[in-house]
């Protein structure tokens, strides 16, 4: 048995190109392709405006992460850096239960729009559909990750593709059919319509935070995963703003927020025989990022093992490289969430989620930057005053003004996720 511990471990297969394909493939996945529509219904014509403000905000964590990243390069991600942060096991446990809860949530509201797509194209059940698709990708999960890496890499490139697609459509169409007809500032709902989309599409950015959970499968790690992280995040947002235009500007929001499958209507709407491709591209794109946020989910159940907050079978890694008994758990779960209601209502559970995760993300850096101040970082987040991080105290401010245009029962959904939480770790942790 000791033998076995010692041959299994994680695999160090990926570089800096898979890195960032990584994560420009879980961001790109879902935002565009399967949220674009109910966050046109809730901003108007302004959704650009929104992914703008989205990417600011996401911007201020994601210098957090990158930062934390170079210094602990770890699996648990956000359970290394509140755990050196503030050294209470039972927050840190919280907190990385909470990151497992959104990454899971995540995979089934990205498995639904895929089944969106797939129902346009061949019809069938919804949760059917999204149910065999988490069950093939786990399969995928546990054969390993270079082989689950080749296929993000295909999907990544093919999905980008689809949104330039849609972009030059965009540049064709416009000039002569909406330029003067389309008003790009008109608001649905004002402004907080704008910043409840900002909220919603928000979801859109998620993906980059978790290029550190796969540092233990990086080769140097502590440079590569901050580059691969910003670099992600920056050619997303770009991606989002002139998609957003070009879907705006082609079809107008009532339009896209009426439409089951956004995307391929747009492109349709200017390229008619071009609607079934990017249909194809899209079962790429969501596919692509529900694999990689199973892969994630269970190496944060793998992470809060191997730091004995979960039972040491979680932590098992079998003869593929990968946590076998993880992947199955992950598995199950993210089937057990498609019950939990439409894409818009996991999408939002998911988005409070992750900005009470980020306020704790952003908090640990700050307490570190005076608790280690000579501990060695291998990227340091910009606009500083002494020791003190502008962009992770601007982090802190902006998560926290964005949970007020959460329904109240969202975020009692998200106490009670954290009271789960507690109770696991109680229950794993007695001593």
């Amino acid at each position: 048995m000791e033998k076995k511990k010692k041959t299994h471990h994680l695999k160090k297969e990926i570089g800096l190109f898979e890195a960032t394909l990584y994560g420009v493939g879980i961001i790109l996945g879902a935002g565009i392709y399967a949220l674009i529509g109910a966050g046109a219904g809730v901003a108007g014509n302004v959704l650009w405006i929104s992914f703008i403000l989205g990417a600011i905000i996401a911007s201020f964590t994601a210098f957090s992460y990158a930062e934390l990243t170079s210094m602990y390069p770890e699996e648990a991600a956000e359970y290394a850096y509140t755990k050196n942060a503030f050294n209470k096991q039972s927050l840190s446990f919280v907190v990385e239960w909470l990151m497992f809860v959104t990454s899971i949530i995540s995979a089934t509201t990205v498995a639904l729009g895929f089944s969106g797509y797939f129902l346009k194209l061949f019809g069938g059940n919804q949760l059917i559909i999204a149910a065999i698709l988490i069950g093939v990708l786990s399969v995928l999960n546990y054969i390993g990750i270079k082989e689950s890496a080749r296929y993000n890499n295909i999907s990544t490139i093919i999905e980008v593709g689809g949104l330039l697609l849609v972009v030059a459509a965009g540049i064709y169409y416009i000039p002569s059919h909406a330029l003067g007809s389309i008003n790009f500032f008109e608001m649905h709902n004002g402004l907080p319509g704008l910043l409840s989309a900002t909220g919603l599409i928000f979801f859109a950015f998620i993906g980059f935070e978790h290029l550190a959970n796969i540092s233990e499968e990086t080769k140097n790690a502590r440079k590569i995963i901050p580059k691969a992280l910003l670099i992600s995040l920056i050619v997303s947002a770009f991606l989002y703003v002139l998609v957003s235009l070009s879907a705006i500007g082609i079809l107008g929001a009532d339009a896209l927020a009426s439409s089951s499958a956004p995307m391929s209507d747009t492109i349709a709407h200017v390229f008619p025989r071009a609607g079934f491709l990017l249909s194809i591209i899209a079962l790429f794109a969501t596919s692509n990022t529900v694999l990689v946020l199973l892969i994630i989910s269970s190496r944060l159940l793998y992470g809060l093992a191997c730091n004995n907050s979960l039972p040491g079978i979680c932590r098992y890694v079998g003869s593929r490289g990968t946590p076998t008994y993880s992947i199955v758990i992950v598995g199950i779960l993210a089937i057990g969430g498609l019950f939990i209601g439409g894409i818009k209502t996991v999408a939002l559970l998911t988005d409070v989620g992750i900005f009470v995760a980020y306020i704790f993300v952003n908090l640990s850096l700050l307490v570190l930057r005076y608790k280690v101040p000579d501990t060695k970082r291998g990227y340091k987040a910009p606009l500083n005053i002494g020791k003190f991080s502008v962009t992770a105290f601007l982090g802190i401010v902006t998560c926290g003004i964005m949970l007020f245009f959460f329904e109240k029962e969202l975020l009692w959904y998200e106490v009670i996720a954290l009271g789960v939480g507690f109770l696991v770790y109680k229950m794993f942790n007695r001593k």
